[in-house]
C-alpha cells in the first residue's frame, strides 16, 4: 500500500531530509543512509478520537490553516528580502539577520553549548515534534483519514518523525480539508509555543506553595572554576552591582555586559599611572585625606610596588585638584569600599560635572587597574545564616580570587578582571524556596525547558512553512495552488516546481552563508 508522508525537519538546526518512497507493514526499516522505527499502537486511539470530537477539531484545524498561510507568506517574503541582499538590491539593516534568526533556528541559551544544554534540547524536541505529528494525526482522523503509523527515523545523520496515511484517502478528499491536515502540524507548534510562553508567564503563580518570586534572584551553583568560587555559595541572594538593584538572572547577565561598555567608553578618559595601570577616572572612592598621607608615608618607604595585601589608588583628576594630585596610594580596599562612591563611572552616577567631586577632607582616588580589567562591586545577602541578621563586612577580590577581608554572611564582593566572565560563571534564578534547600533546581529546570521547547517549537514551525521540497511546504503550497486557483494541472505544476526550486535554493543560499559566518 502506497503511503503518503507528511515532511518535515525535526530539529531546531536540522536541515532538510530526504525520505524513503515506499512504505513498510513491519516495526522498523532500514538502509545504509535511513533508519526507521514506526509506532502502531497509537492508530486506533488517535482514529477514535479524532472522530468522535470532528466537530469540535475541524474548525480548529480551519484556524490553523490560515495561521499556516499566513506563515507561509511571511517565511517567503523573508526569503526573498535575504536573497535581496545577498545581491546588494537593499542596504544593510537591522533586518539583516531577520532569516538567519527566525527561520532557521538560534541557541536558546545565553551560555555556550553544554551537555545539560543539550539534554534540553532532546526534551524539548521531542515535546515540539509530539505535538506536530499529533496534530497531524488529529486533523486527519477528523476528516475520516487513519494513519497508518508514526515513525522515528534518521536520515544519514539528521534525526526526524514523521507520519504516513493512505494515498488514496487523501486524494479522495476535498482541497481544504487536506489543507487542514497538511497545515495542522504548524499550527500546533505554533499552539506548542503559547502555551510554553503562557506557562512561562504564570510559572510565579504556579510554583507560589512552594516558592516565592521576590525579584531578588539566589545562586543555585558556583563552579570550581569561577573567580567567584568560595565567596559566593549555593543560596546567596544577589542584591545588587555596582550600586544597580538586580532583580532577575537576565538583568545580572544584562547589567554586567552594559558595565563592560561603560568601561571601555571611559577607557578614553583614562590615563596611565608611572606604568604601574589604567586609572579610570569614572569610577572612584572619597578617600579621607588622613589615610591618604599614612599611604604616601608607606610607599615612600618602598617604591617597588604595594603589597599584596594593598591595592594601588590614584587621584581622579577633578577642577578642584588637591595636592595628591598623580601620587599613587598604596591603601586597604576593606577600608576605601566603606567610603563613599564619586566619579561617573558607576552604573547609578548621574550626569553631573561634580560628580567626582568629595568633601573638603576627602579626596577622589580611582583604583589603579591592568588593561582590560574591570573593577565592578556585588552586593549580596546569605539569607540562611545565623549570622546575617547580625554582621555585614565587605570582601574584595580579584581575577585570581585572592581575598582581602573574609566575609561571615554576605556584603559586598569587588571584582577585578572580565565581568562578563564573571557574571557567566555563576549560575542564578529568580526564584527562593520558602523552606531552605527545598527543590531549589526545580524552578530553573522548568523554565529552561518551557523556554527551549519555545524556541524549537516555533523553528519548527517556521522551517515548515518554507517553500521547500520534503518539508510541509511543499505540500501546503500544493495545497494552496489547488483550492485558491483554477489553473490546470501542467500550469499548476509548473508553477508549484518553479516555487521550490527557489525556496529551496534561496533557503540553501542562506544556511551555507549562516555557516561560513560562524566558521
Amino acid at each position: 500500500m502506497e503511503g503518503r508522508r507528511l515532511r518535515r525537519a525535526r530539529r531546531g538546526r536540522n536541515h532538510t531530509q530526504l525520505l524513503p518512497l515506499s512504505s513498510s507493514s513491519t516495526s522498523s526499516s532500514g538502509c545504509c543512509w535511513y533508519l526507521d522505527y514506526k509506532i502502531l499502537f497509537l492508530n486506533q486511539p488517535l482514529f477514535r478520537f479524532g472522530r468522535t470530537h470532528a466537530a469540535l477539531l475541524t474548525p480548529w484545524f480551519s484556524i490553523g490553516v490560515g495561521f499556516t498561510l499566513t506563515t507561509l507568506l511571511a517565511v517567503s517574503l523573508i526569503l526573498l528580502w535575504d536573497l535581496a541582499r545577498t545581491l546588494h538590491i537593499f542596504p544593510e539593516s537591522w533586518l539583516g539577520d531577520l532569516s538567519s534568526a527566525s527561520l532557521f533556528g538560534f541557541w536558546p541559551f545565553s551560555s555556550s553549548p553544554s551537555a545539560v544544554d543539550a539534554i534540553y534540547v532532546l526534551l524539548s524536541t521531542i515535546i515540539s515534534v509530539s505535538f506536530h505529528e499529533f496534530g497531524h494525526a488529529l486533523a486527519a482522523a477528523s476528516e475520516g483519514v487513519e494513519m497508518e503509523y508514526i515513525a522515528i527515523f534518521i536520515a544519514f545523520v539528521f534525526p526526524g518523525a514523521l507520519v504516513a496515511f493512505n494515498h488514496n484517502l487523501l486524494q479522495s478528499l476535498t482541497h481544504f480539508a487536506s489543507l487542514r491536515i497538511y497545515c495542522a502540524g504548524i499550527w500546533h507548534n505554533a499552539v506548542c509555543c503559547s502555551l510554553c510562553g503562557l506557562t512561562l508567564f504564570l510559572l510565579p503563580w504556579i510554583l507560589f506553595p512552594f516558592y516565592q518570586h521576590t525579584g531578588i534572584p539566589m545562586v543555585l551553583a558556583v563552579p570550581s572554576s569561577s573567580p567567584l568560587s568560595g565567596y559566593l555559595s549555593p543560596g546567596d541572594l544577589i542584591v545588587s552591582m555596582d550600586g544597580a538593584t538586580i532583580k532577575s538572572p537576565h538583568q545580572w547577565i544584562k547589567m554586567a555586559d552594559f558595565i563592560n561598555k561603560l568601561a571601555i567608553r571611559n577607557t578614553n578618559h583614562s590615563r596611565y599611572a608611572k606604568g604601574i595601570g589604567i586609572v579610570n577616572s569614572g569610577k572612584g572612592y572619597c578617600v579621607p585625606h588622613s589615610l591618604l598621607e599614612e599611604s604616601i608615608k608607606m610607599q615612600l618607604e618602598d617604591h617597588s610596588g604595594c603589597p599584596d595585601d594593598l591595592a594601588a589608588f590614584a587621584t581622579i583628576p577633578c577642577f578642584d585638584k588637591t595636592i595628591f594630585d598623580d601620587q599613587i596610594h598604596c591603601l586597604n580596599a576593606k577600608q576605601v569600599v566603606k567610603h563613599g562612591k564619586c566619579g561617573d563611572g558607576w552604573v547609578t552616577a548621574k550626569a553631573d560635572p561634580n560628580s567626582c567631586i568629595c568633601s573638603q577632607d576627602r579626596t577622589c582616588s580611582s583604583p589603579i587597574q591592568r588593561p582590560g580589567m574591570i573593577w565592578v562591586e556585588v552586593s549580596y545577602l546569605r539569607p540562611y545564616s545565623e549570622e546575617c541578621l547580625q554582621h555585614q563586612s565587605k570582601v574584595v577580590v580579584d581575577s585570581r580570587g585572592s581575598d582581602i577581608v573574609e566575609s561571615n554572611c554576605g556584603g559586598t564582593i569587588v571584582f577585578v578582571g572580565d565581568v562578563i566572565s564573571m557574571a557567566s560563571s555563576v549560575q542564578l534564578t529568580a526564584y527562593q524556596p520558602r523552606w531552605p534547600y527545598f527543590g531549589a533546581y526545580l524552578p530553573n529546570i522548568l523554565e529552561k525547558i518551557f523556554v527551549c521547547t519555545f524556541h524549537v517549537s516555533i523553528t519548527l514551525a517556521l522551517l515548515n512553512s518554507l517553500p521547500v521540497y520534503f518539508l510541509d511546504g511543499e505540500s501546503v503550497l500544493e495545497g494552496t495552488l489547488c483550492h485558491f486557483t483554477s489553473l490546470g494541472s501542467n500550469k499548476r505544476g509548473k508553477i508549484l516546481r518553479l516555487c521550490l526550486l527557489g525556496g529551496t535554493l534561496i533557503s540553501l543560499l542562506t544556511l551555507f552563508r549562516i555557516f561560513f559566518k560562524f566558521l
